[in-house]
């Protein structure tokens, strides 16, 4: 709808200039908006205030003109236009496109709200993609959590998404896991998993020294024992494609294809017997090195070959596999962002590369930082939250933040199980029309082909607005990555589903044709609030 009105607002400024009644000027960028409060209607916009200047007319004379062609022109779609203060102009739309979005809802259930923006693009979204030195913890599963609702969005729009882990199992990481193991002066992970690992391997550390040996079977058995199964299992979260930088791509020659590559394209230059890759050709702030002069590659030639590799990987075309690249960081690894761009750009990469940096997330109750076991040595583990507070709770309290906000994970709300909890109360609104969906059924109640046009009431008129925002919450998380907007669509969602069924009896014996039409409504809302908790990845419950 919002696409719809600025569309008709630029032909309405057309035929304005066109008949004469305003003088001739290049239209400015239209933006419609939900306004905050709904004594403003459906939509607003302040095109009238942006348009006076290259008009050269004042802006209520504008917003009166646009009101007057648009209601003449659009017979039916509105109730009313107001030109409210200076020149804004709010939109009521009429009862007819109202009850239309209930009937779209009826017939198209999840399909409601399916774009096509992402039609013929394909993403690469990296998430997670931990070392392998020990379980997940908070921070992994922030990141993880909105990685999956993510794409499971982007899929929505309209978007081919492939879920990709990177393993880091070749570098110094996985030398410290096995000094670790081994329990040596450089041990630096602890906890119940290394003492675990110390048991498993002690043959191997009895006939044998080769740490990085140690160290590889080590991650490997994290990697599978710890990390994937906490990933699917308790996470919830579907990978398409694990790549493990040893095995993928420094034994495959990636890393050597790469730096080929960009010595062929004359890229890169010797100084001080290293070679260089001028990435300040590509917008970072210096130049970094490929190759140290003792010949051994570096962690930022390591990444060339495994851009290299994901492009190569996937695409028909050569570099154009992608139109994006996601990469989902630490908020401590801002620093990489612009080197990997980069460095993309350098091997030839075309499309986008869009970088997320999670914050760093603290667990408190009661106001105070909370220390729980730590059977991973002194991190909290996913593994443990998820076993206190439940996986609908811990990702959904994830998901209510923008991740490049710092989060206060609220262990006492999370555990709280009462409406008071936000997860609770969501699920609780699907499930109490889940309730009166299937009352209606045994006391014989039908809303096939209700009349949504009888849906009047302040309180229906505010639930069915809820419900035509929909797409555009999808299209905007879609556009700007703003998973947030998923979780608190839902809480207000239900907030107004709570207060239209306070408000308006559902089940009336007395008003049967009225009773279909709000049947339908409690339908539609199900449907679109059930949707909603399957991109962000928890349950709908039809009882509670």
């Amino acid at each position: 709808m919002k696409v719809l009105l600025q569309q008709k607002l630029r032909e309405a400024l057309n035929d304005l200039q066109e008949t004469g009644i305003l003088p001739v000027f290049d239209v400015p960028d239209i933006h419609v908006e939900r306004p905050k409060d709904d004594q403003f209607g459906e939509y607003t916009s302040h095109i009238a205030l942006v348009a006076s200047k290259p008009c050269g007319r004042n802006p209520h004379e504008i917003a009166e003109a646009l009101k007057e062609r648009m209601i003449t022109c659009e017979p039916g779609l509105f109730e009313k236009i107001e030109v409210a203060g200076p020149g804004h102009l709010n939109f009521f739309l009429s009862q007819r496109v109202l009850g239309d979005i209930v009937d779209a809802i009826a017939r198209q259930g999840s399909r409601y709200g399916s774009g096509k923006i992402g039609e013929g693009k394909r993403i690469d979204n990296e998430f997670v993609s931990a070392n392998p030195t020990g379980p997940l913890h908070l921070g992994n599963a922030r990141g993880g959590f909105f990685g999956d609702a993510l794409s499971r969005v982007l899929r929505k729009a309209g978007f081919e998404v492939v879920n990709e882990y990177y393993v880091n199992d070749a570098g110094e990481q996985v030398l410290k896991l096995g000094h670790s193991v081994l329990k040596d002066s450089e041990a630096v992970y602890g906890g119940s998993y290394i003492e675990a690992l110390h048991e498993r391997f002690v043959i191997d550390i009895k006939t044998s020294v080769d740490i990085r040996m140690i160290g590889e079977k080590a991650a490997a058995a994290v990697l599978e024992e710890y990390i994937k199964p906490t990933l699917s299992d308790k996470m919830h979260i579907a990978y398409d494609i694990f790549i493990s930088e040893r095995d993928d791509i420094i034994r495959q020659g990636f890393v050597d294809k790469a730096i080929e590559w960009l010595n062929s394209k004359e890229l890169t230059y010797e100084q001080e017997g290293a070679l260089w890759l001028r990435t300040t050709d590509f917008g970072d702030d210096k130049d970094r090195v490929l190759m140290k002069s003792d010949g051994s590659r570096t962690y930022f030639a390591s990444d060339c070959g495994y851009l290299l590799n994901k492009m190569e990987r996937h695409g028909s075309n050569g570099h154009d596999g992608f139109d994006t690249l996601v990469l989902t960081l630490g908020a401590d690894h801002h620093g990489y962002t612009a080197r990997l761009r980069a460095a993309a750009q350098a091997l030839g990469f075309t499309g986008e590369f869009r970088f997320v940096l999670v914050q760093l997330v603290r667990l408190v109750k009661d106001g105070k930082e909370v220390r729980m076991s730590k059977r991973a040595g002194n991190v909290v583990t996913v593994d443990e939250l998820i076993e206190r507070v439940g996986h609908d709770v811990a990702r959904f309290f994830f998901l209510m933040y923008s991740p490049d906000t710092h989060m206060n994970f609220d262990l006492g709300l999370a555990e709280e199980r009462s409406q008071k909890n936000p997860v609770f109360y969501v699920q609780y609104a699907h499930a109490r029309m889940a309730s009166v969906l299937r009352k209606a059924e045994d006391e014989g109640y039908d809303y096939t082909g209700a009349d949504a046009s009888l849906l009047v009431n302040d309180k229906e008129r505010e639930l069915i607005r809820e419900l035509m925002a929909f797409p555009e919450v999808i299209e905007s998380v879609a556009e700007e990555y703003s998973v947030h907007k998923l979780p608190q669509y839902a809480i207000r969602l239900s907030d107004r589903l709570h207060s239209f069924y306070d408000a308006c009896r559902v089940l009336d014996p007395e008003n049967k044709p009225l009773s279909s039409s709000r049947l339908m409504l409690v339908h539609a809302v199900k449907s679109v609030l059930g949707e909603t908790l399957a991109l962000i990845g928890v349950d709908a419950p039809e009882k509670m």
